[in-house]
C-alpha cells in the first residue's frame, strides 16, 4: 500500500519525508516552480477585448486569414468584444477574417498596440460575424468543398478568447494548411490562479467538443479533419473522443487525425481514455518534452503524478506501451522556445501541419508511425 502525506497540495510518499533535506529540496522545487509560473504569467501586458473590433475599412494587406468559431463561452453583452471567461449551455458560432501583416515572424503574434488599425504591422481583425448553427455548418461546408479538409485547434488553460483567435490565425498563417481552420474555444478564466475552474470549464465543454465534431465531420465535403488539442485542451480532446467511441459514432472517428501538443493529463487517466477511443488511423501523435515547465507544477498541483505531456521517450517501457496504444511519442525537447515555460513549442512547429495534414503521405512515409522519435529541427523548415 502506497502511504503518502500532503504538503500543502502537494502529495509526496512518507518515505520522502523522512529526510528532512529531501523535504526541504522538494519544497524548494516546487517554489520554484510556482515562482516561475508567477513570474511568466506577469510577463507583459495581454491583450484586451480591443483587440477584437473589426475595421472593415482598413487596406488589407495580401493575406488574411478566415476563422469559424464554435464556443462554450458565453457572448459579451457588447457583442463587438467576442465572448467573455463565463460558461453557456448552448454553443455559439461565429466567423473572423483576420489579416497578417507582410512582415509576420513565424511563431509569433503581432498584436495590436492601440485601437487604430495597422495592418501593415498587426494582425488586425477585419471583419467578425455571429452565425447561426445552420450558418456555421453551411459555410464550414462550403469552404472545405475544394480540400475535403478541416483543422480544428482546441486551446489550453488560461487563455482568452482574444488569444484563442490570435493564435489560431498564426497557426493558420504559418502552416499555410489546405483544411477550413475552426476554433473551439471553451470558458478558461484567463487566470493564473485558476487551474481549477479551468478544469471544471474544460470539463463543462465536452458536449460541446463532441457536438461540434459530429458537426464538421458530418459535413458532405468534409473527408479528414485535423484535430489539435494542447495542454488542458489535450484533455478536453481525449474526452471527447472518449465521448464519440462510446457512442459508436465511428463515422466521426475515422475521419480524426488527433495531435496532442503537452497534453495535461495524468498518465492512469489517458491510459483510459485512450483504451476507451481504441486505435486511431493515424496513429494519434503526442508531442511530448520532459523540461516542460507548466507540465511540473500542474505535476505539483496534482499529486505528483506524471503528465501525458512529460512522457519519456528514452525509456523502452514507455515506447513498448506507446506502441501498444498505437500512439506516437513524438519528443520536441529540440526545438528552442521564447515561451518562458517552456509549453508552446508547438508554435514554432506550425510549418511541419500541412504535411501532417496529409495522413497517407504521413503513413507511406514512416514518419506517422506508433512508437517514440525525437523530433529534428530540420523537419520544421519544411516550406
Amino acid at each position: 500500500m502506497r502511504i503518502a502525506v500532503y504538503v500543502g497540495n502537494v502529495i509526496f510518499p512518507q518515505q520522502e519525508l523522512a529526510d528532512p533535506r529531501r523535504v526541504l529540496a522538494v519544497t524548494l522545487r516546487a517554489i520554484s516552480l510556482c515562482l516561475l509560473l508567477f513570474v511568466a504569467a506577469g510577463c507583459g501586458k495581454r491583450p484586451g477585448t480591443e483587440v477584437l473590433y473589426p475595421h472593415p475599412d482598413a487596406a488589407a494587406p495580401a493575406r488574411t486569414v478566415t476563422i469559424y468559431v464554435a464556443t462554450t463561452r458565453e457572448p459579451a453583452e457588447n457583442r463587438i468584444e467576442g465572448y467573455t471567461r463565463e460558461r453557456e449551455d448552448e454553443l455559439s458560432y461565429a466567423e473572423f477574417v483576420i489579416s497578417i501583416p507582410p512582415d509576420h515572424v513565424p511563431g509569433e503574434i503581432e498584436w495590436p498596440l492601440s485601437r487604430k488599425a495597422r495592418p501593415d504591422q498587426d494582425f488586425t481583425v477585419l471583419r467578425h460575424t455571429a452565425l447561426s448553427r445552420a450558418a456555421f455548418d453551411s459555410r464550414i461546408g462550403r469552404a472545405a468543398r475544394e480540400s475535403g479538409k478541416a483543422a480544428m485547434f482546441v486551446h489550453g488553460f488560461n487563455v482568452s478568447f482574444q488569444e484563442a483567435v490570435f493564435r489560431i490565425a498564426q497557426l493558420s498563417a504559418d502552416s499555410n494548411i489546405s483544411g477550413v481552420p475552426i476554433l473551439f474555444s471553451w470558458p478558461s478564466q484567463a487566470r493564473i490562479f485558476d487551474y481549477v475552474t479551468d478544469k471544471e470549464s474544460a470539463t463543462f465543454s465536452r458536449d460541446g467538443l463532441t457536438d461540434v465534431l459530429q458537426q464538421v465531420t458530418g459535413q458532405p465535403g468534409v473527408r479528414s479533419v485535423l484535430l489539435f488539442g494542447h495542454s488542458m485542451g489535450g484533455w478536453l480532446t481525449m474526452e471527447a473522443l472518449r465521448q464519440l467511441s462510446l457512442e459508436g459514432d465511428v463515422k466521426a472517428l475515422k475521419k480524426l487525425n488527433v495531435i496532442l501538443a503537452a497534453p495535461d493529463i495524468d498518465e492512469d487517466v489517458f491510459a483510459t481514455q485512450v483504451d476507451a477511443i481504441g486505435p486511431l488511423d493515424p496513429p494519434m501523435m503526442v508531442m511530448v518534452s520532459s523540461d516542460d515547465y507548466a507540465l511540473r507544477v500542474s505535476r505539483l498541483l496534482q499529486g505528483n503524478r506524471q503528465r501525458a505531456g512529460q512522457f519519456d521517450i528514452t525509456d523502452p517501457e514507455v515506447v513498448e506501451a506507446a506502441k501498444k496504444m498505437n500512439i506516437l511519442l513524438l519528443d520536441i525537447s529540440s526545438i528552442s522556445s521564447t515561451d518562458a515555460l517552456r509549453h508552446s513549442r508547438y508554435t514554432a512547429m506550425a510549418s511541419l501541419y500541412k504535411e501532417l495534414e496529409d495522413n497517407d503521405d504521413m503513413v507511406s512515409s514512416g514518419f506517422r508511425q506508433a512508437g517514440g522519435r525525437f523530433f529534428e529541427p530540420a523537419q520544421a523548415a519544411s516550406p
